[in-house]
């Protein structure tokens, strides 16, 4: 059974001269397909390489991808941004102030501090030729594949595990359907002893009422309380599950709508019913078709 869930995770790093990097990516359930990215600021470049190598892997799901790159210390520099520097400044002098007049005293902030919050120094990667961007782009966008690539495989993993819950489920459906076809053998003599003691009834109130009427009465409640049909085709739903689960491929959509259609006939089937033992058999079957119906959401 080769089928994907839609929840995984996986990353994978990599370094050359200029830089390190790390790729992480994790997955979760969507009806759709939808890639979210997040990116250090001047890779932006990368975007719809991303998206395009996510799209050829996935069909359905959240997929989250994240970027961290880290420059090599003796080939990078930085640089001071001053109009976030005076904005702290002077927001450290406010903060002082009204600390003061509230007779609260603060530490004095220290240079390793400020300098340390987001946006003070900036990566200047400016001395990179174009020559060391494309090969520092190809390298990094290798590091993305494998990630996207052990995502995958995370992700047919964890499918190879729920294959074999609704297996177990889809088994279950069947036996209960087999039980019910048993019930279901002795639901017409039932309704014909019922509805015959019925008819004598009314026949010994009611002597005026047309017995061969009341014959074909009973002849159509008999056969509105046939389940027959919804029992083949809950049987032609299980063997249409047990492909869908043996082909492999993104099948969700398909079993989602097996599993409305599933409901569909279990429902009617107890609607039907009219004797306590194929009602509990159907019960039980709708019960089982909901647990399926929960893990079908979680396949690509």
């Amino acid at each position: 059974m080769n089928i994907s869930s839609m929840t995984g995770f996986a990353t994978s790093e990599g370094s050359n001269e200029k830089c390190a990097w790390v790729w992480e990516g994790k997955s979760v359930n969507a009806k759709g397909l939808d890639v979210r990215l997040k990116f250090p600021r001047g890779f932006d470049f990368l975007e719809a390489k991303i998206r395009e190598a996510a799209n050829k892997q996935f069909t359905r799901g959240n997929i989250y991808i994240n970027l961290d790159v880290s420059w090599v210390a003796v080939n990078s520099g930085v640089a001071l941004n001053v109009g976030v520097l005076d904005s702290i400044l002077d927001a450290l002098v406010t903060v002082q102030k009204n600390a003061s007049t509230k007779g609260i005293s603060l530490s004095p902030p220290t240079a390793d501090g400020i300098l340390g919050l987001r946006g003070v120094l900036e990566q200047n990667d400016e001395h990179i030729s174009d020559e060391d961007r494309l090969e520092m782009e190809r390298d990094i966008m290798a590091g993305l594949q494998d990630m996207i690539d052990g995502l995958a495989q995370n992700r047919k993993s964890e499918g190879a595990n729920l294959a074999l819950v609704m297996g177990e489920q889809v088994n279950a459906i069947e036996k209960l359907c087999s039980a019910a076809t048993k019930v279901s053998a002795t639901q017409p003599d039932k309704i014909k002893s019922r509805l015959k003691e019925q008819i004598e009834k009314l026949i010994a109130d009611v002597p005026a009422i047309d017995a061969s009427r009341l014959a074909t009465e009973a002849a159509v409640l008999m056969t509105k309380a046939d389940i027959l049909e919804e029992l083949d085709r809950l049987c032609a739903h299980v063997a249409a599950t047990r492909d869908l689960l043996g082909g492999g491929g993104p099948v969700g959509r398909r079993l989602d709508f097996i599993c409305q259609e599933f409901n569909r006939e279990a429902n009617t089937l107890c609607s039907k019913s009219s004797d306590v033992e194929l009602t509990n058999i159907g019960l039980e079957l709708k019960s089982v078709i909901e647990q399926f119906r929960e893990q079908v959401q979680n396949i690509e």
